[in-house]
């Protein structure tokens, strides 16, 4: 080790919530791997040993034992071998008695000489998708210490986020911050994290490295995309997006004895994402990660005709392989030759497992069944439940058969009003666009067939058929069906739905969008009305600024009216 240069390695990972012992030994052979190539500290991110987020997982005795253990075989690790350099891990740290502890979300420095050092995240979200004032306590006070003869800041997360944390440490002596992260994708969440980071830089006018988590989590996805920032605010690195990096940076004392930063080994700054592939990305990795870390072999999943599942098998054959994907074709009297053909197509141009299993002879006895019971009166939705509750059971049967996960297919628009069956085409495990509108599924599709072309796959034919995108949407349950029969255009609806659940504007507000009043009644009236589907809906990736899910949390039961 050189005075006055530190040589830091941002482990950027892919890691299982409550797999303490595995997570442990990716630290170990990151670390190994981050000192051949000459660093003297490896970064790590925020709760790397209990995984983020593990809510209610904190409170079992059986965490804290594991996640104790862990850190006392780290800190033995590092400070008896030659292979390992010092590490900064984020854990949860239990301080108290086991039947009422203090947890505060802590990060450690351990390193092979010297003592360790502990910072407490002192700033903790409690908005949209974090709960974090149910389960820790806040840090007090700045955390600095001393490595190669620079002083370094620690900060996790929300830290950075605030002002006070990172004027604390400047004011503790700090010459640079590193910071450790478990920062979940949004849409446009990059450019605003790399905002608020040159915002804290101008501040304090120190250099700075922020470490981000990657990878599936229910129904987060964290994107990575660590950055480096000069004291001056110049983007030092940038780590790519969706996918597991070991980055390396150089802080050194300059001609000026202040701290600057440049990149050691391979320059890397990723290039930013347009918005299309940035969402894709984050499907397919949710998807993925989902599958594989509960173990599921493949999944299977319904395809129609339509966009909706049409965007969800290509998201699914990207996420798992062809080889992992089953698709099953359902029609009844009512579905197309269109739907029929289209749907055989694109399974066979993605080379999946692909059947087609008529629901006709179960719609017609069960309509026999109940003959009786609808005597006098009118056909209506609950015929064409009835058809979505077929198809339910045929998909739920060989999920139970082959123990491949059932995928639904249906999008945000769609759950936001109710436009959906219980028990039907709701049925399944996870709900890859369930938090995608209309109009993005028709973008993301644009998007995946332009992606197709650019690497000439599939010999210049169509993820997703060009008329699958063009044709005007039907659920196709009873003649002549169109999506509009029962939803204002999706350009509409959608427009209304952003302006409800993203942005919490009030009918006046929407109105004064230039909405129709009786239509912005409508659409927010479906969707209050509706959510009790939306609690029996299998989770879904998020995406936006705020999904049904862990930051949506409406009453079913509620007099409030608009």
């Amino acid at each position: 080790m050189s005075d006055g240069t530190l040589k830091v390695a941002l482990a950027q990972l892919d890691l299982l919530v409550g797999d303490v012992q595995g997570n442990l030994a990716r630290v170990l052979a990151e670390g190994r791997r981050a000192a051949a190539l000459g660093a003297d500290l490896v970064l790590f991110p925020e709760l790397t040993l209990s995984g983020y987020p593990p809510e209610d997982l904190l409170f079992h005795r059986g965490l804290r034992a594991q996640v104790e253990a862990a850190v006392a075989a780290l800190a033995a690790e590092v400070s008896g071998s030659s292979q390992l350099p010092a590490v900064v891990v984020g854990y949860p740290e239990y301080v108290g008695s086991a039947g009422a502890p203090q947890i505060y979300n802590s990060a450690v420095l351990l390193r092979p000489q010297g003592p360790a050092v502990n910072h407490r995240k002192s700033c903790l979200p409690n908005y949209r998708v974090f709960d974090e004032k149910r389960y820790f306590s806040a840090g007090t006070g700045a955390t600095v210490f001393e490595f190669n003869g620079l002083r370094v800041g620690l900060l996790i997360c929300e830290d950075i986020w605030e002002s006070e944390p990172a004027r604390a440490a400047l004011d503790a002596g700090a010459e640079l911050l590193l910071v450790i992260n478990a920062s979940p994708y949004e849409q446009r969440k990059q450019r605003e994290r790399e905002r608020v980071l040159r915002l804290r830089v101008r501040e304090v006018g120190l250099p700075l490295a922020y470490l981000n988590l990657v990878g599936g989590q229910d129904e987060l996805v964290f994107d990575g995309r660590s950055v480096v920032l000069s004291g001056e605010g110049e983007l030092v690195l940038r780590a790519t997006a969706f996918e597991e990096s070991l980055c390396c940076v150089e802080f050194y004392r300059d001609e000026r004895q202040r701290v600057s930063v440049r990149a050691w080994g391979e320059p890397q700054i990723a290039p930013e994402l347009e918005p299309e592939e940035s969402v894709y990305r984050a499907l397919v990795l949710g998807v993925r990660d989902y599958v594989n870390k509960h173990q599921f072999p493949g999944v299977v999943m319904g395809l129609s005709g339509g966009i909706d599942s049409a965007l969800t098998l290509a998201i699914a054959v990207d996420a798992l392989g062809a080889e992992r994907v089953q698709v099953v074709m359902m029609p009844s009297r009512y579905t197309s030759q269109m739907s029929r053909d289209d749907a055989q197509q694109q399974a066979h141009t993605l080379g999946v497992d692909y059947s087609v299993i008529t629901i006709e002879g179960m719609f017609a006895a069960t309509l026999a069944a109940l003959e009786e019971q609808f005597a006098g009166r009118k056909p209506d939705t609950t015929e064409e439940n009835i058809q979505a509750r077929c198809r339910g059971v045929l998909l739920m049967a060989i999920s139970n058969k082959t123990g491949r996960m059932l995928l639904t297919t249906g999008n945000k628009s769609e759950m936001a009003v109710g436009y959906a069956t219980l028990y039907g085409d709701m049925n399944g495990g996870f709900a890859p666009i369930k938090d995608c509108s209309k109009l993005l599924v028709y973008r993301l599709s644009r998007y995946r067939n332009q992606l197709g072309r650019e690497r000439n796959e599939h010999e210049g034919a169509d993820v997703i058929p060009q008329r699958v995108i063009e044709r005007e949407p039907t659920a196709e349950l009873r003649p002549d069906q169109k999506d509009t029969d029962s939803l204002p255009d999706y350009a509409v609806l959608d427009a209304i739905l952003e302006a409800f659940i993203e942005d919490d504007l009030s009918v006046d507000e929407i109105v004064a969008r230039g909405f129709d009043r009786a239509v912005v009644g409508r659409v927010l009236d479906m969707v209050k009305r509706n959510e009790y589907k939306r609690r029996q809906a299998p989770p879904g990736i998020r995406v936006s600024r705020r999904a049904f899910g862990r930051d949506w949390r409406y009453p079913i039961t509620s007099g409030y009216r608009r």
